[in-house]
């Protein structure tokens, strides 16, 4: 037995524990987040004696006679203030790991009213974000040791907000304080646990699955097999190639495939039974390389042929244009396979109902997931209900099932409640990843700079399944030109199958790859030419009026000029700079149906947000709240954001392609018009019950389709970022201009670029997801994440500019603010060292790893 005082209370434990799993699985205090259990995260930080400690590493035993404060053991007082300043610095996005940044920041301010901004991060130089870049995390903490040390009120936002207001997201409260439930943080009654028994190998025959000693294990409730599945084995995001479970006598594909899948009563019961579980394998000889893999007689990951997509644009006789012009380039680049590193890992919870299975789950598109789990239940959608709790950080990684289809098979099989959550080093392994590719490109132009054409071929390791591998590759190639006035391109891309782990979205979705090769050849030439890689990108940018690479008309809100010259002036001051540019989509486009959904409901007097658009920390329902009040005309404490639910929230696409704050963003305004104009007449409280419902079709033309200027997307949001050195090598300063159209709340559009722009530091400097033979050997803590100690000074600049005709406006920024990052970082490296460059991450930096 042993004695824990924790928030100021004792509690006895009889069995010795790690200090988390007290916390939360007995003491329910949720706030102590599990983002990696190996000590590498800090989302479970408390304070032991006022120090911070990672929870996840001490035992119980250790720490009798010691005082524990989690978030919930805060004073009323404490709670305000940080709720209020976290909000208002901006510093809360997907949330998972404010909870241990407020801990950091007590253990911090109780001893140091009154901190530097140095020692804020060295405070919270432990603990990793992946959606906010830490700047605005240190604004909230001096924030709250102001409010605290001066004793100044904090109020909370009220009346009619327009688009374009600062205001607190609507979720920071519940974000900074723990109380927003996560799927992890569900504990129901009887709720059992179930998790995957995995491949031993990349490559292997299943020849048979020993589970007897496992079943007769007291507390397991069953081990089931691909047999089991009642639908189909095989699911996936757009090809259903993906197998739910390795069948006896079928082949796996890579470390992650699920070979068989228990359930128990405790998560301790469940490892053990995991243990006992023993498979017999015929091993074979994995495709590692896609190269190998695209040869004659090489091994198929997939019977239908290794190569899974191919795109060739051509416009123009590219050879004969580059033959004839003055001056050309060409490189051969290569990028990495990245990790997304989310801090929340995946996780599920599913329960029987009628005669089907209702989910919460952390994802990325609930529609997907009903669509891929009534797939594998062989059930029709509307008896697969999802609904998403708080998500914890996507970035394209949670697109595809990965828990939610196991959760729901064992819910439905069982009739039990269960959650399955991966551990980190499970995620790790089994989620889809950045691409990595390998690209040679040409880009040629006149004696006096100007563009003239560009070659490209490019490959990239699409890995075990398609996921979203296509479409990647689309955008990658579509996008590479970048956004200048050239017309003659000749780009060809192959995504190829392997036995490595699979590759899908990933935050810049193609585009962060070509665009470091594409950018980096502009250097060379401005070098040739003799002038600037700011002049020669200034020459070439594309205008309103001018055609894009791909035909498409650039419209009135193209601001890639403006972003431009809101560099100049410090890019023109500093001795060892760089320059990155780039364009990126908002919506998923070439002719692919992309609706926006949002249906209002009038409940107890106040208007109910339903839309099936997933929120993963960009503030999707901040967005639509102020939508909806400016529309509306009506204070926000009469709107309700409810979380999306297939049975209550119309379909809105998935969380993807920078689309939910035009496209659903247009659809709430539709239909906050609709309920604008009932109001002109009747009170919300006379519209009790009553629907309205809005859509939005963004209309695009498919690709190759045979019209003079086909419209590919119906906005594009432009870049342009410069990365200043010290002449230690150190960077001094990341600048990053945006043009977004209209920023609909703009310190959440800050923090958007500066998360991105951090998330892609670690991408040309430090962060690699490493496999060896198939086998990934990367821990969470040796990812190469950035830390808020190396984190430079980040100068965000908002360019709005009017001429997208929906959505207020609004061109989302989530995948554009990681794109030009790694080619500017590089042209600075290059400036300072004359050394150029052509692969990530870059080596000899002051932040690379010492071997």
């Amino acid at each position: 037995m042993f004695t824990v005082h924790v928030n100021g209370m004792d509690y006895q434990a009889e069995q010795d524990n790690k200090l988390m799993r007290f916390l939360r699985d007995d003491l329910r205090l949720t706030s102590v987040k599990d983002g990696c259990s190996q000590g590498a995260c800090g989302t479970c930080t408390v304070l032991v004696d006022g120090k911070t400690t990672r929870a996840c590493i001490p035992m119980i035993s250790k720490l009798e006679g010691k005082s524990i404060v989690t978030v919930e053991g805060l004073s009323d007082r404490e709670k305000e203030v940080y709720s209020y300043a976290f909000g208002k610095a901006g510093a809360v996005q997907c949330g998972f790991c404010i909870p241990g940044m407020v801990m950091c920041a007590k253990g911090l301010i109780d001893v140091n009213p009154d901190p530097t901004r140095l020692e804020v991060i060295a405070a919270i130089r432990n603990n990793i974000c992946r959606c906010t870049g830490y700047k605005k995390i240190i604004d909230g903490i001096l924030l709250s040791a102001k409010i605290m040390r001066e004793n100044l009120s904090v109020e909370e936002d009220e009346g009619v907000v327009a688009v374009g207001d600062t205001i607190l997201r609507i979720d920071a409260k519940e974000k900074v304080l723990g109380t927003g439930e996560y799927p992890d943080d569900i504990y129901l009654d009887d709720m059992i646990h179930a998790s995957a028994v995995r491949s031993e190998y990349p490559r292997a025959k299943v020849l048979a699955i020993h589970s007897g000693e496992a079943k007769a294990l007291d507390g397991v409730i069953g081990v089931f097999t691909a047999e089991d599945i009642p639908g189909s084995v095989k699911v996936g995001h757009l090809k259903h190639d993906w197998d739910t479970m390795i069948a006896v006598g079928k082949t796996t594909r890579y470390l992650g495939d699920a070979v068989c899948l228990v359930a128990a009563e405790t998560p301790e019961i469940l490892e053990k039974a995991k243990s006992l579980i023993k498979v017999d394998y015929e091993v074979l000889e994995p495709v590692l390389d896609p190269f190998e893999a695209m040869k004659e007689g090489a091994p198929l990951v997939h019977s239908t042929g290794n190569v899974l997509a191919h795109e060739h644009l051509v416009r123009g006789d590219a050879d004969e244009v580059i033959e004839k012009s003055k001056y050309k380039v060409t490189k051969h680049y290569e990028t990495p396979w990245t990790e997304h590193a989310f801090l929340e890992p995946e996780c599920a919870v599913a329960m029987p109902f009628d005669d089907g299975v209702f989910i919460y789950s952390t994802d990325q598109g609930t529609y997907d997931i009903q669509h891929e789990c009534s797939l594998m239940l062989g059930l029709p959608p509307e008896k697969v209900i999802v609904e998403n709790k708080l998500v914890g950080g996507g970035f394209g990684g949670k697109e595809d099932a990965s828990v939610q289809h196991l959760a729901a098979l064992v819910a439905y099989l069982t009739k039990r409640i269960v959650k399955v959550k991966f551990s980190r080093q499970e995620s790790i392994t089994v989620h889809p990843k950045r691409h990595p590719m390998w690209m040679d490109i040409t880009t040629a132009c006149d004696e006096n700079g100007y563009l003239t054409a560009m070659k490209a071929v490019v490959v990239s390791d699409t890995g075990a399944y398609a996921s979203l591998g296509g479409p990647v590759l689309q955008r990658a190639c579509t996008h590479a030109a970048g956004p200048y006035n050239f017309q003659i391109i000749d780009i060809d891309g192959k995504a190829v199958y392997t036995n490595n782990p699979p590759a899908g979205a990933y935050r810049g979705f193609g585009v962060t790859q070509t665009c470091f090769g594409s950018e980096r050849n502009l250097d060379l030439l401005a070098q040739m030419v003799g002038i600037s890689p700011w002049e020669i990108r200034h020459r070439n940018a594309v205008r309103p009026g001018q055609v894009l690479p791909n035909g498409q008309i650039a419209d009135a809100s193209t601001g890639f000029v403006e972003t431009l010259e809101a560099v100049k002036d410090i890019y023109d001051s500093e001795p060892y700079v760089g320059i990155g540019c780039a364009m990126k989509n908002a919506g998923v486009g070439v002719g692919i149906p992309d609706w926006g959904r949002c249906r209002l409901l009038i409940h107890d007097g106040q208007i109910q947000i339903h839309a099936g658009a997933s929120c993963i920390g960009q503030g999707l329902g901040t967005v639509l709240t102020q939508v909806v009040s400016e529309t509306v005309d009506i204070s926000i404490d009469k709107i309700r954001y409810c979380r999306p639910n297939t049975a209550k929230a119309p379909d809105a696409g998935t969380t993807s392609g920078s689309r939910q704050t035009l496209i659903t963003g247009e659809a709430a305004k539709r239909a906050s018009e609709l309920l604008r104009a009932e109001l002109k007449s009747h009170t919300l409280e006379d519209l009790e019950g009553k629907d309205f419902y809005g859509e939005y079709l963004a209309k695009t033309d498919k690709m190759g389709a045979d019209v003079p200027n086909p419209v590919s997307h119906v906005a594009y949001g432009y870049a342009t970022q410069i990365c200043i050195l010290n002449e230690d090598g150190t960077i001094k300063k990341m600048v990053a201009a945006h043009d977004v159209g209209k920023a609909v709340n703009p310190i959440s559009v800050e923090g958007q670029i500066e998360g991105g722009v951090v998330m892609s530091l670690g991408y040309a400097l430090t962060e690699k997801y490493e496999i060896k033979d198939g086998y990934p050997v990367s821990r969470f803590g040796t990812l190469g994440l950035f830390r808020a100690d190396k984190v430079p000074e980040l100068d965000p600049i908002i360019i709005e500019k009017p001429g997208v005709e929906v959505g207020y406006g609004a061109i989302g920024i989530g995948e554009i603010t990681s794109i030009p990052t790694a080619p500017a970082v590089a042209g600075a490296y290059y400036k300072l060292n004359g050394e150029f460059q052509t692969i990530l991450p870059l080596t000899g930096t002051p932040y690379s790893r010492k071997k």
